[in-house]
C-alpha cells in the first residue's frame, strides 16, 4: 500500500529548495519569500479577532526573507509588509477574502485521504475529459464536481483534466488569468475542497490532470511585481502579458518558484498529471528549460506532464537521454483542424491552412499531426518536425477543447454546426483512434450548453472586456461578420457563465441519450480490447478508400479490428488483405440505440458503409471456432 506523504516519492533530479509562503508545524509557522529588491520585510499576522502580530523576517544574500512566527497556526491570516505596503504572498495557499485580499496559512497535511492505495498510473492508455470546474455543474464548486464523478467513471474515462484552478480576480473565470498559483480559487470552493475532489477521483479510478498557467499571469491581483522586478522580461511579451523571466538575470528564483508551484500540486493534492499551457509562448534559452525540468520533477514523482504547442516539435516529448525534453504527451490540434474543416467546412482563422481531405486524414494519423516540417501558410515558414517514430500515445486527439468552443465568439459546440450523422461519426473515429483521446465537457451527450468566453474583471477593465474580445477577433483576422460579433455574448455578463454550465438533466432526452449512449459503446471497446489503447504504430495501418472514407485496420496475435468512417453520402465496401475469415458486425454509427435509423445487420459478409457514419467489425477468424 502507497503511504502519501508531502515529500516527493522519489529523489526529484531537481535542486533542493527551501519551501516558500507559510509552512506550518508544531514549531509554528516559517515565512519564507523572494524580495530582493527590499532590505526590510515582516509579515503582520493573527487569526480573525485576535491581537495582530508582527514577525520580522530576515534577509540572506540571495534576497529570501525567512522568519518563524512560533504562535502561528492553520486559520492564521497575514499579509507581506514591503516598506509601508501591505501585500498578500505570491506563495498563498488560500486567499479566501480574493486574491487582493489576505492569506491564509493552510496545513495541507491536516487533510484524511480515503484512497491511501491508489498509484499514480503511467500515462499510457489515458481517455482525457477536460472540465471547468465552474461549468461543470450548477454549483460550480470542487464538490458538486464529486457528485459527478460517477458519471464520468461510467462513460468510460480513466481521467479528468481540470482547467486551470488558481486562484483569479472575480468570481468566474476560464481559469487562464490565475495570478495566486499555489492557492485553489476560493471561488471552487477551499484547499481541502480540492483535495476532497481529487481523493473522491481516486477512489474511482479516475486520475487527474491539472492544466497550469506558466505563460503569464493574469491582469488584476498579480503581485510578484512588487516583490521583484525579476519575475518579468520586460523586453518580451506574448499575447496575454509580459513573459516570465526564466532565462535572464535573477531567474535562478523565478524558475525555483514555479518548479515548486509544479511540485506543489503534485505533492500537496496528489495530483496526477499536470498539463502546460501554451509552451511555445513561453521564451526560455536555458540549457535545461523550465518546462524540461518540470517534467523531470514530475516523473520522479511517478507524475506526467502533457505541454500545449502548437510548433509541433518532436522534441519536447522525447525522452532527456535522446536530447528531449521529457514531456509525456502534446495536444495534437492538427487532429482536430483537419476533422472540423471536413466536417464543418469551417474556413476562418487557423482553418484557413487545412483543406479537411480525406489525404489530409490519413496523413495525420500516419503521422501524429499533419504539419512536420511543410510551410504553413498562415506562418510563412515550415511548421513541425517528423512525429512518425513517436508512440501515439504521445499525441492528444480530440474533436472538442476549451479553445476550440470557447474561442468562437458565440462558445458553440461542433455538433450544432455539423449533421448528427457526422456528429456521431467524428464521435467513433476519436473514441477508437489509436492515440490519447480527450473529450470536453458535455460532448459526449452533445450538450446544448455553449462555452463563451467569461470574466468577472473590476472597474474600468471589466467595462472594455466585451470591446477587447471583439478586437482579438478582428486583429486576428479570424473572419467574422460584424453582425456576428455584435452578437456574442457579454464575457462580463453573469447570463454567460450561466449559460455554459452543463444541463446534466438533458442526458436524458432522446436528442442526447442516444449520442451518451455511442460514447459509452466506444469507450468501454476501447478499455476492453487492448489493441485501442495506444497500440504500436506496427499493429495498425490506416487507408483511404474510394473518394469518401477512410479505414483503420488493427491486427495484432490476437485482434483483428477494422473501423470505416465517412462524412459523405455513399455506400462503400471494403476489404483488408491478409485476414482469414469472416468480418463480425460490432457497431454502426446510425443505430437506433445511437439516435440513428439504421437497425443492426449482422450478416453483412463484408464491412460495408451507407455513409456519413462509422462502422466497426472484427475478424473473426478460424481460432475463435476452435475455441
Amino acid at each position: 500500500m502507497l503511504t502519501w506523504s508531502l515529500e516527493p516519492m522519489v529523489a526529484t533530479p531537481a535542486r533542493h529548495f527551501l519551501p516558500v509562503g507559510a509552512q506550518s508545524s508544531d514549531e509554528g509557522v516559517v515565512f519564507r519569500a523572494w524580495a530582493p529588491a527590499h532590505s526590510a520585510v515582516r509579515v503582520v499576522t493573527g487569526a480573525a479577532g485576535a491581537d495582530t502580530r508582527y514577525v520580522s523576517l530576515e534577509r540572506d544574500a540571495a534576497g529570501f526573507f525567512t522568519g518563524r512566527d512560533e504562535h502561528g497556526r492553520p486559520g492564521d491570516l497575514y499579509w507581506f509588509q514591503l516598506e509601508d505596503r501591505l501585500v498578500p504572498d505570491p506563495a498563498s495557499r488560500w486567499q479566501p477574502q480574493g486574491v487582493e485580499g489576505p492569506s491564509m496559512v493552510v496545513a495541507p497535511a491536516a487533510y484524511q485521504w480515503e484512497a491511501e492505495s491508489w498509484r499514480r498510473p503511467g500515462w499510457r492508455g489515458r481517455v482525457i475529459y477536460e472540465l471547468h470546474v465552474g461549468t461543470f455543474t450548477a454549483a460550480g464548486t470542487f464538490r458538486a464536481a464529486i457528485e459527478r464523478l460517477d458519471a464520468l467513471a461510467e462513460l468510460g474515462v480513466n481521467t479528468i483534466e481540470l482547467m486551470p484552478v488558481a486562484d483569479f480576480s472575480g468570481r468566474w473565470n476560464w481559469g487562464y488569468d490565475g495570478v495566486m498559483l499555489f492557492a485553489p480559487s476560493r471561488a471552487y470552493g477551499s484547499p481541502d475542497d480540492l483535495r476532497a475532489l481529487v481523493d473522491a477521483a481516486h477512489v474511482r479510478g479516475l486520475a487527474v490532470v491539472l492544466d497550469v498557467v506558466y505563460n503569464h499571469l493574469g491582469p488584476v491581483g498579480n503581485v510578484l511585481a512588487a516583490y521583484s522586478e525579476h519575475y518579468f522580461h520586460r523586453s518580451r511579451s506574448n499575447p496575454w502579458g509580459d513573459s516570465l523571466n526564466f532565462d535572464g538575470p535573477e531567474s535562478a528564483p523565478v524558475r525555483e518558484f514555479f518548479l515548486q508551484n509544479a511540485c506543489g500540486w503534485l505533492d500537496e493534492f496528489r495530483i496526477d498529471g499536470l498539463r502546460l499551457d501554451a509552451v511555445h509562448a513561453i521564451e526560455d534559452g536555458s540549457a535545461v528549460p523550465i518546462i524540461a525540468e518540470i517534467a523531470a520533477a514530475a516523473r520522479a514523482r511517478g507524475a506526467f506532464t502533457i505541454a500545449e504547442d502548437e510548433r509541433n516539435d518532436a522534441k519536447i516529448v522525447m525522452p532527456a537521454a535522446e536530447g528531449g525534453w521529457g514531456v509525456d504527451a502534446m495536444w495534437a490540434d492538427d487532429f482536430h483542424h483537419t476533422v472540423r474543416v471536413a466536417a464543418a467546412a469551417d474556413r476562418h482563422a487557423h482553418f484557413v491552412n487545412y483543406r479537411g481531405g480525406l489525404d489530409e486524414w490519413v496523413a495525420t494519423l500516419r503521422d501524429g499531426w499533419l504539419y512536420h516540417g511543410q510551410t504553413y501558410p498562415s506562418w510563412r515558414r515550415p511548421r513541425g518536425t517528423d512525429g512518425s517514430r513517436l508512440p501515439p500515445e504521445r499525441f492528444v486527439y480530440c474533436i472538442s477543447n476549451h479553445d476550440q468552443a470557447g474561442n468562437r465568439p458565440m462558445g458553440d459546440r461542433l455538433h450544432e454546426a455539423v449533421s448528427p450523422e457526422c456528429y456521431r461519426a467524428v464521435s467513433v473515429f476519436l473514441c477508437l483512434c489509436p492515440y490519447t483521446p480527450m473529450l470536453f465537457m458535455g460532448q459526449e451527450w452533445a450538450a446544448s450548453s455553449p462555452f463563451p468566453f467569461f470574466t468577472d474583471f473590476p472597474g474600468e477593465l471589466g467595462g472594455r472586456m466585451a470591446g477587447y474580445r471583439i478586437k482579438e477577433f478582428e486583429s486576428r483576422q479570424a473572419g467574422y461578420t460584424p453582425e456576428l460579433l455584435a452578437r456574442m455574448p457579454n464575457p462580463q455578463s453573469e447570463a454567460t457563465v450561466q449559460s455554459a454550465t452543463l444541463r446534466w438533466e438533458e442526458r436524458k432526452e432522446p436528442a442526447h441519450a442516444g449520442v451518451l449512449a455511442l460514447y459509452r459503446e466506444c469507450l468501454r471497446l476501447r478499455a476492453a480490447h487492448a489493441i485501442f489503447q495506444n497500440p504500436p504504430r506496427t499493429e495498425w495501418s490506416v487507408e483511404r478508400v474510394g473518394e469518401e472514407a477512410i479505414a483503420l485496420h488493427w491486427r495484432n496475435r490476437k485482434e483483428e479490428w477494422l473501423m470505416i468512417v465517412s462524412l459523405k453520402p455513399g455506400v462503400h465496401g471494403y476489404e483488408a488483405s491478409g485476414g482469414r475469415g469472416i468480418w463480425e458486425f460490432v457497431l454502426d454509427s446510425n443505430e437506433r440505440r445511437f439516435g440513428g435509423m439504421r437497425e443492426p445487420d449482422e450478416s453483412t459478409p463484408a464491412p460495408i458503409l451507407q455513409g456519413p457514419g462509422a462502422v466497426v467489425f472484427r475478424r473473426k477468424v478460424a481460432v475463435d471456432a476452435i475455441t
